[in-house]
């Protein structure tokens, strides 16, 4: 087959804007991204992104490696789904839609709830197109056909079913409980959302003087000295407490203190809660305002005071429960003068009354963790109030099962041990949020205050025979978005529910269990223990056991900057991916750090760093550079530093396969190429490189088997780059260009040339898609390839018969001389036009049998004029040396040497080649290591000291002949 105008179908410098654009919307309008329906089915289910507004650094990351996964599994003939969806984030969207009324004056109260939820959808509709695009620009191959959202109509219906459902089965259940409130959003939060921030704070000593003027401590005083760091829950308090082993307040448990203040009296009891060693051993108990205080109030069945309203400003009357879960049995009357007061206002006035009065002790500095919302940034206040839980334990049990027993598995296997400690302390999830956004909760109350949970009003009715004259009023709260998000796996594949239905749902049943969930191991607890726990109790097998989301969680880390600091707007250090796409100017990418900060200083201090960072902006590297730099940097587990050299490094690698592509066409233009394989016409190169590509596509696919996607990265590029590019193309050279050559050989050279780089470029598909569909399109009728797409076609397999361990054994030793000779030639500046003559010494017979049959490509591609073997006893004239091994390559350089010099250049060969040999040696010498280590490792060691002792005597019998002269 003769080629013609093969150079002319790929432009002359690659440009990856125009080849992305087309290439992805070719894809999605002739629906390469939806399942083939044929083979083993591979899911894997889009961790939802927030539609609070563009996509970050991590979600690039995480979907570089959920789309090289897709694509390679795709590409080996499974029936692969990646189904698309972003969340409805309760919180974080009502915060947004909240700041953009605010701005006009404009509460959501002014609006009504009806209104304000129709200006989130708009909101909802506009910000969810932005993330869509940037999903696609980043090359994701997900089944657009299958989006979802967590408010579409079939996951609500998946919601209120699962509400219900888990009502019925008593594992949802309305109490009154201490939650962390989120004072500014008015709203409860889960321990997941509250991040503990260290602070200096202060901690407070105040007197609490004995009910009984006669009672004295050891040390004779008639009060006792309780240090708090939350002074304004003293009005709440409900006792003191010790610890019962204390022997300096045994005397006083069960007698009573006046609370100051109030005058109320509070008993002083016995707890081994209390460490005795903290301040003075006396802790005061606000059960209603303190988780900890919380359990040591039931334990000792303390009333409840409740001082704060939901503003967290002191109430006129405090609500007053004689214990935990009980109905408010009466109300206290708050001291005149705090009734009203915000907490932090009531803590100054407090202490300021404590000084004027004599019962303030002292205040020392002191450094706390405070809990503030992870949204507001507010300090959370612990506060009694009516919420909805789903009893945990029962559910807990079949996920933690389910992990033991390796049904699903982590990658890596340590986060097995977090998800494990976490799930055997599992609390009661607090599901309802005090909001608008979001799954309103599917229960109402008659004017009685009676709970129905029911999917809608008129099943309530039906359900409890509720008549129609009696008013009936939904619950205003609406769900944790994480409930929803735990339906994820199965709801989105259409789950109703029901049996029946469910079980002609072809997408459920076949990509149910999903294969993959590829995720931060920031929201193990948050989602993906709450997925498994979720899924195991509503979704079975066949056989009526329960059914899993997902078999293997792939848990990477997190991406942080080149000097390992999280990325975050007010470090200023944040990088929008679809910048380095794009590119971005300097001025733009200032304004866009700075948007939005509030403090001058800070933002000028961002402005000057982003100005010395990117001083000319950030050049556009494509998403193939991108895409790849993330997959070279995903080792499992381990926090990510991003670092843009890398990105550059990956951009010049596409260029390398580009020109390389572009070469290869221009040297088989008008030229015969073979249509089908002639091995026997092979040589040492092709033998060689068809064995690398084998032995390379089993590194990657073992890579790709184990999730570890740099190791995938780092072999595609070592074999492209480094053994196609520079050595195999190299060696093509002085066939294709020999007259003399059989012409059926240069044919079979020409198309393993063009079958090499086709395969290459099948293996690097999911990781670059663009580049290598382009270059595929062309390369892939040359070779009598058929199909629409690399997409589609078949990832390279290795083929065991095909590898040649003589072929790699000979090519070492070719690629070892030609380094040699290349060494000396440009360390004595001899250019590369020159004939060299070369003298080989300490060569074995099989060594010398591998250099007779790489002869003649040897003398070819390091240019020399002829080889020669000297014997073990005769000494070279003078030259200049290089080491391979153990054997020594001579250039004679009678004529062209200056001695000093090539001493020098010696010289530093000695010290670098007597440190590798010292560290060997020292290791040898470690008792230890040779005990411990394996003997195959302890011998390969002692082989490289053996060959480090004849590098350095024969560098300094060099170094002896030179200086003789």
């Amino acid at each position: 087959m003769t080629m013609t105008n093969t150079a002319q179908n790929i432009a002359t410098t690659y440009d990856p804007t125009e080849i992305e654009k087309k290439w992805y919307q070719t894809w999605e309008q002739k629906g390469f991204f939806k399942p083939s329906g044929q083979g083993d089915a591979f899911c894997i289910m889009i961790p939802p992104p927030n539609v609070t507004g563009s996509l970050h650094m991590g979600h690039g990351f995480n979907n570089a490696v959920m789309d090289a996964l897709t694509r390679y599994n795709r590409m080996m003939g499974k029936n692969t789904l990646w189904q698309p969806g972003t969340d409805h984030a309760g919180i974080a969207t009502q915060m947004v839609v909240e700041r953009q009324l605010a701005a006009q004056d404009i509460s959501r109260h002014d609006l009504g709830r009806e209104k304000f939820i129709e200006k989130i959808w708009q909101w909802k509709e506009q910000s969810g197109n932005t993330i869509t695009s940037q999903i696609r620009r980043l090359g994701s191959s997900v089944d657009w056909s299958r989006e979802r959202f967590t408010m579409d109509e079939g996951l609500s219906n998946a919601v209120k079913e699962v509400f219900v459902r888990l009502h019925e089965d008593g594992l949802i259940y309305r109490g009154k409980r201490l939650v962390n409130w989120d004072p500014k959003l008015h709203t409860a939060l889960s321990d997941l959302e509250v991040e503990s921030i260290e602070e200096n704070s202060s901690l407070w000593h105040f007197k609490y003087f004995f009910e009984d003027q006669t009672i004295r401590t050891l040390d004779g005083a008639n009060y006792l000295v309780v240090a708090t760091t939350r002074p304004e829950t003293l009005l709440g308090d409900a006792a003191v407490a010790v610890h019962p082993k204390d022997e300096r307040y045994a005397h006083l448990i069960g007698k009573k203190i006046v609370l100051p203040i109030s005058g109320r009296l509070i008993p002083i009891v016995a707890d081994e809660y209390v460490e005795q060693d903290f301040g003075t051993g006396c802790v005061k108990i606000t059960p209603a305002h303190d988780f900890n205080d919380y359990e040591l109030g039931k334990r000792h069945q303390l009333p409840l005071i409740n001082i704060f309203n939901k503003n967290a400003e002191v109430l006129a009357n405090f609500e007053f429960m004689s214990k935990a879960g009980e109905p408010i049995s009466e109300y206290i009357a708050a001291p005149a003068a705090y009734a009203g007061l915000e907490r932090f206002a009531a803590r100054k006035q407090l202490v300021a009354q404590a000084e004027a009065e004599g019962w303030l002790d002292k205040i020392d500095p002191y450094t706390l963790k405070a809990p503030r919302g992870d949204r507001s940034g507010v300090i959370v206040e612990p506060l009694l109030t009516d919420q909805w839980y789903v009893k945990i334990a029962p559910l807990a049990q079949p996920a933690i099962s389910a992990v033991q027993d390796g049904r699903i598995k982590f990658v890596p296997e340590q986060y097995s041990n977090m998800y494990m400690a976490w799930m055997n302390n599992i609390q009661d999830w607090c599901i309802s949020r005090q909001l608008w956004w979001g799954h309103r909760i599917p229960a109402w109350y008659d004017d009685a205050g009676n709970i129905y949970v029911a999917r809608n009003e008129a099943e309530v009715r039906d359900k409890y025979q509720i008549a129609a004259d009696i008013a009936l009023q939904q619950d205003e709260d609406v769900l944790d978005t994480w409930f929803s998000s735990a339906l994820w796996t199965f709801s989105t594949l259409g789950w109703t529910g029901d049996p029946a239905q469910d079980a002609h749902n072809d997408f459920l049943n076949t990509f149910h269990p999903t294969s993959v969930l590829v995720t931060g191991f920031d929201i193990i607890f948050f989602w993906v223990a709450r997925m498994i726990m979720m899924t195991m109790h509503f979704m079975k097998n066949p056989d009526g056991t329960p059914q899993i989301p997902f078999k293997t969680v792939y848990v990477h880390g997190l991406v942080r900057d080149g000097e390992g600091q999280k990325m975050s707007k007010s470090k200023g250090n944040v990088l929008d991916p679809l910048d380095l796409i794009d590119g971005i100017d300097l001025e733009s990418l200032v304004k866009k750090r700075t948007f939005g900060l509030m403090n001058p200083k800070q933002a000028s201090k961002i402005e000057k760093s982003t100005r010395k960072e990117f001083p000319e902006g950030i050049n556009a590297y494509g998403t193939d550079a991108l895409r790849f730099t993330f997959c070279a940097l995903a080792n499992t587990g381990r926090d990510i530093k991003f670092d843009l050299k890398r990105v550059e490094g990956y951009r010049n690698f596409c260029n390398k396969i580009w020109n390389a592509t572009r070469f290869v066409l221009m040297n088989i233009e008008g030229q015969t190429v073979a249509t089908h394989a002639q091995s026997e016409l092979w040589e040492l190169p092709e033998q060689w490189i068809v064995s690398r590509l084998q032995k390379t596509a089993q590194t990657v696919q073992q890579a790709f088997e184990t999730y570890r996607l740099d190791l995938a990265a780092q072999a595609i590029y070592d074999f492209i780059w480094n053994e196609y590019c520079d050595w195999y193309v190299e060696l093509t050279k002085p066939v294709l260009n020999d007259e003399s050559v059989d012409p059926a050989r240069k044919a079979e050279v020409r198309r393993v040339l063009l079958a090499v780089l086709e395969a290459s470029l099948r293996m690097a598909h999911p990781l670059m898609p663009y580049l290598t569909e382009e270059i595929w399109q062309t390369l892939a009728p040359m070779l009598g390839v058929a199909g629409e797409t690399i997409m589609t076609a078949p990832y390279p397999v290795a083929d065991e018969q095909l590898i040649n361990t003589q072929a790699e054994a000979d090519m070492h030793w070719l690629q070892g001389l030609i380094g040699a000779v290349r060494n000396i030639r440009g360390e004595m500046g001899l250019g590369n036009a020159r004939l060299l003559p070369v003298l080989l010494k300490n060569i074995t017979a099989a060594e010398h049998a591998q250099i007779s049959r790489i002869e003649p490509l040897f003398k070819a591609l390091a240019k020399v004029e002829s080889i020669a073997f000297l014997a073990a006893d005769q000494e070279p004239p003078l030259s200049s040396s290089s080491v391979v091994a153990h054997a020594v390559v001579y250039v004679p350089m009678k004529g062209l040497i200056d001695p000093q010099a090539e001493l020098a250049r010696l010289q530093k060969d000695l010290d670098k080649v007597q440190k590798q040999h010292d560290q060997i040696a020292n290791k040898l010498a470690n008792e230890g290591f040779v005990s411990k280590a394996p003997a195959a490792v302890v011998e390969g060691e002692k082989a490289k000291l053996a060959e480090f002792s004849d590098q350095l005597t024969q560098i300094k019998r060099n170094m002896e002949q030179i200086a003789a002269l």
